[in-house]
């Protein structure tokens, strides 16, 4: 989706800041999007937590991203989005975007065909989008679309539509999936661990009237239960086929010219050296021990990093706690939820199937950190 070359060029950007007002907008709208779906929750009604948090983040990026709220260009968006993620959601579907020579277009009853079919259909909406806001700028918003079309390199230069274009792109399709796979398995280990939970909870309330999103991104417990949970089972467990261009050692292993190697976080996270007891879920790992970049890797490694992911760790804590925070939920299903392939993703087998049973008051909360 997005070429090495504009990705190089994207890191040498001088971006606008990506703090202060902007981050408590980006807070607020993550918080109040998350209270609008699990208001809508039906009480004592099983419901399937990916499905819900495939809502809140569909409806994160097409806001945050697209400052897309509503409208038929909004809905178009989505619709597209879900369609064109069912293709590769089965495990022989997602091997075409790992293998070239499996990319030929045999017509739209092709997965490959019916990819760049629907492909096309969203590159028309972006660049039309795109159009618009190039022609009406507005200095006042803060979508992060806005955002990269005032970035400038070193020459003043901006982005161009086609950079524009794989930058959404790789939000939109990388963002979304991914992000709503990682925040359902959150809720289940939360749930099924649920001391986990009122860790969390307890350490919300100490920030007392200063719960604010920026202050709930720094909080040290909740850091570490949403990396164990990428850890354990990152939703990504594979990267893209990288090519040798020369030999090279890595760990003692010659690798020689035009060697393809693919790297495997789910292989790098079980290593039982660097984490004892791996298939165990214990966020404490992380508060004890500081990873390197290249041991804790659930967003990539190197110069294609995935660059959404600060906005979906804030996206994933800020849920997390919201829910945790104003709701009372608990499993349905008492077996262990165990992980599946869908397409290139790890996701929870049954889509951690839960139930909604009240909401939590401010006083109940007090009340638990009190008794402890």
């Amino acid at each position: 989706m997005l070429d090495g070359e504009n990705h190089r060029r994207r890191r040498q950007l001088v971006m606008p800041s990506f703090h202060g007002d902007r981050m408590k907008a980006y807070g607020d709208l993550i918080v109040n999007l998350t209270k609008k779906v699990m208001d809508a929750t039906a009480l004592n009604k099983p419901f399937l937590a990916r499905s819900a948090m495939q809502e809140i983040s569909m409806q994160v990026i097409l806001q945050s991203v697209f400052g897309l709220y509503d409208g038929t260009r909004c809905e178009q968006v989505k619709d597209l989005t879900g369609k064109m993620l069912d293709i590769f959601k089965s495990p022989f579907s997602s091997s075409f975007l790992f293998f070239p020579f499996l990319q030929k277009d045999l017509g739209k009853a092709s997965p490959w065909g019916k990819f760049l079919c629907q492909r096309q259909q969203i590159d028309q909406l972006l660049y039309a989008e795109i159009a618009e806001r190039r022609e009406n700028p507005d200095p006042n918003r803060i979508d992060i679309l806005s955002l990269l079309m005032s970035a400038r390199d070193e020459q003043g230069q901006g982005l161009t539509d086609k950079e524009l274009r794989d930058e959404l792109m790789t939000l939109l399709l990388a963002g979304h999936e991914t992000t709503a796979t990682a925040m359902a398995w959150g809720l289940y280990w939360s749930h099924y661990i649920p001391k986990a939970s009122e860790k969390i909870r307890n350490e919300i309330n100490t920030l007392g009237d200063k719960n604010d999103p920026v202050n709930i991104l720094k909080l040290p417990y909740l850091t570490a239960f949403c990396n164990e949970t990428l850890r354990l089972y990152p939703v990504a467990m594979l990267t893209f086929p990288r090519v040798a261009q020369e030999q090279v050692e890595i760990l003692g292993y010659q690798i020689k010219p035009n060697t393809v190697i693919v790297g495997c976080m789910y292989l790098v996270h079980h290593r039982e050296d660097l984490y004892p007891q791996s298939k165990q879920f214990k966020p404490e790992r992380f508060l004890e021990r500081q990873f390197s970049p290249y041991e804790f890797m659930p967003f990539g490694g190197g110069v294609r990093r995935c660059i959404g992911e600060a906005l979906a760790m804030f996206e994933m804590k800020l849920v997390i706690a919201t829910i945790l925070s104003n709701y009372q939920l608990s499993l349905v299903d008492s077996q262990p939820e165990v992980p599946r392939r869908r397409g290139v993703t790890l996701a929870p087998a049954n889509g951690v199937k839960m139930v909604m049973t009240g909401k939590r008051t401010r006083q109940e909360s007090r009340v638990m950190v009190s008794s402890q």
